[in-house]
Parts: C-alpha cells; sequence; structure tokens
C-alpha cells in the first residue's frame, strides 16, 4: 500500500519562507513522478511543482523562482522550499505521486492512478 506524509505546514507573514516534506511508504520512487499540488476551497487543484525520477523539476508560472523541489537520489522523501511567501499562497498543499506522469485534476485527492498524501496547510499572512 502507499502511503504519502506530509509536514511542515502553518503560519506565516508575507514574505516568510516554510519547508513542506513528504515521506513515502510502499512507492516506487525511481520509477515515479512526484509533486505538490494546491487548493483554495472553490478553485481547482493546481500542480504547482514536480520532480521526475531522472531529476528534471517543472515550476508552475505563480512559483517559479520562489518554489524549489528536490527528492534526495534514493531517499524516500520529496521537499520543496517555498520562499518569499505571499497571501495567494495560502492554500493546503499535498504532496502526489505518479507513476507515469502527474497530470491535472480539478480536485486534489481525487480518486484515480495519482496517490496522494493528506495535505499539509500554508497559511500567508499580509
Amino acid at each position: 500500500e502507499v502511503t504519502l506524509v506530509e509536514s511542515g505546514g502553518g503560519s506565516v507573514q508575507a514574505g516568510g519562507s516554510r519547508r513542506l516534506s513528504c515521506t513515502g511508504y510502499g512507492v516506487p520512487f525511481e520509477e515515479s513522478e512526484m509533486g505538490w499540488y494546491r487548493q483554495v476551497p472553490g478553485n481547482e487543484c493546481e500542480l504547482v511543482a514536480s520532480i521526475s525520477s531522472d531529476g528534471s523539476s517543472w515550476y508552475a508560472d505563480s512559483v517559479k523562482d520562489r518554489f524549489t523541489i528536490s527528492q534526495p537520489r534514493g531517499k524516500n522523501t520529496v521537499s520543496m522550499d517555498i520562499n518569499n511567501l505571499e497571501p495567494d499562497d495560502t492554500a493546503m498543499y499535498y504532496c502526489a505521486l505518479d507513476v507515469v506522469s502527474l497530470i491535472h485534476w480539478q480536485a486534489c485527492q481525487a480518486a484515480g492512478r495519482t496517490y496522494w498524501g493528506q495535505g499539509t496547510q500554508v497559511t500567508v499572512s499580509s
């Protein structure tokens, strides 16, 4: 059974930083794409960053140059440093894994081929 456990969320003032971490159990890390989605109630789920098994990363324009995703080779963890936070970054952040590739989901944690963590809330105050 695949389990993803996130940590690192919390409340922070605008301009601050957080590190989100995700530890996976029972996952084929070396064959998967992992990433972070976020969702605000009433809005669609947004893929903000991903990292492939070859180490290549991708970022949404809204977080480029502020967020950095990383995955130590051979480790079952993926982290994301989120810097220079803005109030619009307030959301529930979900770690996700897909053995093919991460795709668009209207709702995070939707049933399907993607594995999801339980989510960690990040709240940014102005």
